[in-house]
Formats: C-alpha cells, structure tokens, sequence
C-alpha cells in the first residue's frame, strides 16, 4: 500500500483561500507600481522612488509568495511526503531577504540626499502618495485575514505594509517640501520607511530561518514524563503550523509483555496533540525496551 493512500489536508483550505487574497494584492500592486515609478520620476522625488521600489520588491514578493501558496497545494507523493509544504516557507525568506535589502539601500541613499538634496516637486509627489495609499490599505484589508495562516502570508502582509508606510512618508514628506520647501524631508522621510521596515524583515528572514533549519517551534516543552527514557527525539517544522515529532520511547519490559506499551503509545500521541502550546498531529514514536539503545548503533 502507497504510504499516501491515506489523506490530510494540512490546512489546504487555507492555502486556497491564501492564493486568492496574494493574487489580489499583487494586482492592485502591479498597477500603483506602473503610476508611482512615473510619477517619481517626473517630481524626482527620492521618497516617492524609494515607495516605487518597495513596490517593485512587492510585486516581486507577492508573486514569489502565489507561486509558492501554489506549490504548497500539491498533494504529497512517495518522493516528497510533505508535498512542497516548505515553499511557502522559501517563499517568506525571500521577501523578507529581499525587503531587508532594499530597505538598507534606501537608507544609504536618504543619508547621501540629506547633503545633497535634489530639487523635488511636491505637488505630484502628494498625489501619487495618496493613490499609493489608498490601493495599499486595500491591499492590506484583501491581506488581513490570512496573515496569521503561514509565514508566506506573513511576509506578503509585511511587504504590503511597508509600502503603507511608504506611502505615508511619501505624504507627509510632500506636505513639508511644498508648504515649506525643505527639500530634506524627502531624505528624512526615506530614512524613517528604512528605519521601520529592516528590523521586521530581519525577525521574519530569522523566523524562516528556524523553520529551513528545523528548530523546535515556539513554546513546546519537548520533556515527556512516564517513560523510562526518551532519546533520539526530534522537534521540527515542515512548514508555518505544521510541527512534527518524532522519538524513540523506551519502557519497562513487563509494559511490552502484558500490552501495556500500547496504552503508552496512545498516551503519548495524545500529550503531544492536546498538552502542549503548540498541536502536534504528526508524532512517531518507537516504542522499545530499556535495553534496546546499545543496539541502534551497531557498525555494519
């Protein structure tokens, strides 16, 4: 029998729904990103070009994010067991690698324009940060409801409200430059939009991190009790709310003589489902006897 043939759908609902809000988005994005790159460069507004290349790394994002809310829908198969589940979680480091850098080199640039500003017409710069503004809260609200599902949606939600940000520096650095014509607005605000967007980036490049590296999530205790030993245990994540265990249990002898390690055995799955901050649903335990470690490493 195909170790398949039985079902879970893995939170496929979700990643359905997932596919729908990110297609969205990135359709609202792609057309503010056409009208805000002219739009910057006929104010030669910095502030407005740094909001355009957050938009840029969006849409680059958003589809890196559909492609991979896609590719984690594939069912499983006797090459791959998870199916690509972990796309979604190649997907968030991307964006957030991708946001972090873009993020640094608006930082750098605002520093050279605060010695050197350029001349900035701050008219269109309003405009085009109002549009910006608006087709992001849009985006945002299409975003909201599935940002908690996995990191994918995470770091697409994340790139969607740095442009948000964006767009307010791009406002409000508009407003100063045409009431009062200080140009360094434009610069300040630029540094403000960095300022706000590397260090979340940086969290969630490191929170993928863990996943790809396959740490323990969040808040799991990985101690069992009522068992003579636990070794070889290992605490992972396949993908954003998929944690797996897996462990070897050993036991008394008399508990494997009288039956009773199948009572341990369901014991155990049942702790690891219900006792623990985190759900686990996917457990492997090999249940042994105390004597049984000094033989799993025998040399061949």
């Amino acid at each position: 029998m195909s170790a398949h043939d039985h079902s879970h759908s893995h939170g496929s609902q979700d990643l359905t729904a997932s596919r729908s809000r990110l297609a969205v988005a990135l359709g609202l994005t792609v057309l503010v990103l056409v009208a805000e790159v002219v739009t910057a460069l006929i104010t030669n507004s910095l502030a407005l070009l740094a909001d355009a290349g957050h938009m840029l790394t969006d849409v680059a994002g958003l589809l890196m994010a559909l492609t991979a809310a896609h590719l984690a829908t594939r069912p499983a198969t006797d090459q791959r067991t998870w199916g690509l589940r972990r796309a979604e979680v190649i997907g968030a480091a991307l964006q957030a690698g991708m946001l972090g850098v873009v993020g640094l080199s608006v930082g750098v640039r605002a520093v050279l324009d605060l010695f050197d500003p350029p001349d900035v017409a701050g008219g269109g710069m309003l405009v085009m940060g109002v549009v910006g503004l608006v087709a992001n809260v849009v985006s945002l609200l299409v975003l909201a409801g599935g940002r908690g599902t996995s990191l994918n949606m995470r770091a697409a939600f994340l790139e969607v409200t740095s442009d948000a940000l964006g767009s307010v520096g791009v406002i409000v650095a508009a407003v100063v430059v045409w009431t009062t014509g200080w140009e360094q607005a434009d610069a300040v605000a630029s540094l403000a939009i960095a300022a706000l967007i590397v260090p979340r980036a940086l969290v969630l490049l490191r929170s993928a991190g863990r996943v790809l590296m396959e740490e323990s999530p969040d808040g799991l205790d990985v101690a069992l009790d009522h068992v003579e030993a636990v070794h070889d245990l290992h605490v992972t994540q396949v993908a954003s709310g998929l944690p797996v265990l897996t462990a070897h249990v050993a036991v008394r002898d008399e508990c494997l003589r009288d039956g009773h390690a199948s009572e341990i055995l369901h014991a155990l799955q049942e702790c690891v489902a219900e006792h623990f901050p985190v759900r686990i649903e996917h457990s492997t335990f090999q249940i042994e006897s105390t004597r049984h470690r000094e033989h799993e490493h025998l040399c061949a």
